[in-house]
């Protein structure tokens, strides 16, 4: 629902802002007055495209600004979820167009590209006009329209049930087919990889282990100076550490059979000899087990070249080999039985294609059943608005087919089955039915429009539907028929209807005025909404001209009273 408009600077207004609310709300006044340019303007916040000569002559910049309410508009709030645009419950569309012809669109605050707004928008509005952004006339929203009117939405989940399966199936399918095809090649690479890592034949650690002995290798013969000089000086040497160590133990020892207060001070010494012995003996098995070896530092050298390259290839360490190793047997035995999965999922195509060409067959014989109740209804309500030589006609015709999509019965198959659904009107007798985006008068596609809407009232999914020219070239009883009709729609929608004569702004449940006025050597417009005497003045203006009389202000008291007792 659209709840606040802003404009500013757009043709000849300067700065307004209309608060709206559910049910009919009514727009009048003077021809010239500005009337249609709240449809403009409301039109470019959904995306339609914007001219420099709109902005107010002086200004730099008009900009037009709109605020909604989602309620439970589902479909917007994903497509705007999709988009990454943060949303509470309510919805601000900004545009800005410059003197020199630039847009820019913001989306909650989200700066978005005209085609991106018009996108994020669809849906939002149902404009009924001559201009833009009439998601009725356009062809895809009608098969939506005609499943709604016979109550299908439980074939139209059937169909888009058996079509996700059969994507899949298909999908699958032809993933097998393809790995048959290629499975010659792949099978050979695979054979190789595997080889490659079996011959080397590498164990869990192997890569750390090697490191360290190329690193023993390398400085062998430090190594070996290192520890064999260290057991020298420790154990074999005449003048060894433990020796030394040995001599004052055996002292110490000794003072402790005369004073036993050194007795801690011998088992240190001793304990200290035990370890000093311990590592030296150690340090001499290390010298001796050290060897000054090329050809083993060739071996460790070449094979750890070997490791590395593999690690590259497959993983960042051996483990990563192992598992790569692991995961190409397994796909190799998977290709092994390959044609076993193709036969199996060959089944499972058919049996899902029986499905959906079952579904689709009943979903489109109930569309082709009830397309002429619905245009019959149609034709019958544009009888009462002064189009009784009207015929609407609903085609139902095969999805044409698309190269490498599905397809039921020489019909592409969609989500939605396997049909496409046009709404054709002839406004009279003799005129071959055209589709609606095609009718030239702006006064017969509104109404037309209405009487589609009538027909449809709680099953459209725009919260908004906006009525400009709806009035033209009617009067009388047909003008207020249509303002019954669209008080009826505005019971399920929010609406907005520009019109000129009273017999439909009685049906009203705010009624605004838009008046043009000279104000500082210039001309601008301004809209208010009316009070109960304000209303009854525009409705005797209305219906009397300039000048309001005491009869035409109890006539149009007698017409409020006659909506009012209608509604």
């Amino acid at each position: 629902m659209l709840t606040v408009l802003r404009i500013k600077n757009l043709a000849i207004i300067d700065e307004l802002e209309v608060e709206l609310g559910s049910g009919l709300n009514v727009i009048t006044g003077e021809t010239g007055a500005g009337k249609s340019i709240l449809i403009g303007a409301l039109g470019l916040v959904l995306g339609a495209k914007g001219r420099a000569e709109l902005v107010r002559t002086g200004a730099k910049q008009a900009e037009v600004e709109a605020l909604f309410e989602l309620g439970d508009d589902d479909e917007a709030r994903a497509r705007l979820a999709e988009a990454g645009i943060e949303i509470d419950g309510e919805l601000v569309i900004r545009r800005v167009l410059a003197s020199t012809g630039r847009t820019r669109a913001y989306v909650n605050g989200t700066l978005t590209t005209a085609g991106q707004l018009e996108e994020l928008a669809r849906g939002l509005v149902d404009i009924s006009s001559q201009h833009e952004h009439q998601t009725l006339v356009d062809p895809a929203t009608h098969l939506g329209f005609l499943d709604a009117f016979g109550q299908l939405e439980a074939g139209r989940e059937a169909v888009l049930a058996a079509h996700r399966d059969l994507k899949a199936a298909d999908d699958a399918l032809g993933r097998s087919r393809d790995a048959v095809t290629e499975r010659g090649e792949r099978e050979d690479f695979l054979r190789f990889q595997i080889r490659e890592i079996e011959e080397l034949d590498p164990a869990p650690g192997e890569d750390e282990a090697l490191a360290a002995e190329r690193a023993r290798l390398m400085h062998a013969e430090k190594l070996v100076a290192a520890s064999a000089g260290a057991e020298m000086a420790l154990y074999s040497s005449d003048d060894a550490i433990c020796s030394t160590l040995n001599r004052l133990s055996r002292a110490v020892r000794d003072g402790a059979a005369l004073d036993p207060t050194l007795a801690p001070h011998a088992d240190a010494l001793d304990a200290a000899l035990v370890q000093l012995e311990d590592v030296a003996h150690e340090l001499g098995a290390y010298a001796e087990d050290v060897r000054v070896d090329p050809a083993r530092l060739a071996e460790v050298e070449e094979r750890t070249h070997r490791l590395r390259r593999l690690t590259r290839k497959h993983g960042g360490d051996v483990e990563g080999v192992l598992a790569r190793r692991d995961e190409m047997r397994a796909e190799l035995e998977e290709l092994e039985r390959v044609e076993e999965a193709v036969e199996r999922l060959e089944k499972a195509r058919a049996k899902a294609l029986e499905t959906a060409t079952r579904e689709a067959r009943a979903l489109s014989k109930k569309r082709r059943k009830i397309a002429d109740g619905l245009g019959e209804a149609i034709g019958a309500e544009l009888a009462t608005l002064g189009m009784g030589e009207a015929k609407i006609e609903v085609h139902v015709e095969p999805l044409a087919e698309r190269r490498g999509e599905l397809a039921v019965d020489g019909a592409r198959l969609s989500e939605t089955g396997i049909d496409h659904v046009e709404f054709l009107i002839a406004p009279n007798r003799g005129e071959a039915p055209r589709p609606l985006r095609k009718i030239a008068s702006g006064g017969e596609l509104s109404r037309a429009l209405l009487a589609v809407k009538r027909v449809l009232a709680g099953v459209g999914r725009a919260a908004l539907y906006v009525f400009d020219e709806v009035d033209a070239g009617v009067g009388g009883a047909v003008a207020e028929v249509i303002g019954r009709k669209l008080g009826e729609v505005a019971a399920h929608h929010q609406v907005i209807c520009v019109t000129h004569l009273a017999q439909i702004a009685v049906y009203a449940d705010r009624h605004y005025r838009v008046v043009k006025r000279p104000k500082k050597g210039r001309t601008e417009s301004s809209i208010d909404r009316l009070d109960e005497a304000e209303r009854l003045e525009e409705l005797a203006r209305m219906v009397g001209g300039l000048e309001v009389t005491k009869s035409t202000r109890k006539a149009a008291e007698e017409m409020l009273h006659v909506a009012r007792a209608a509604r």
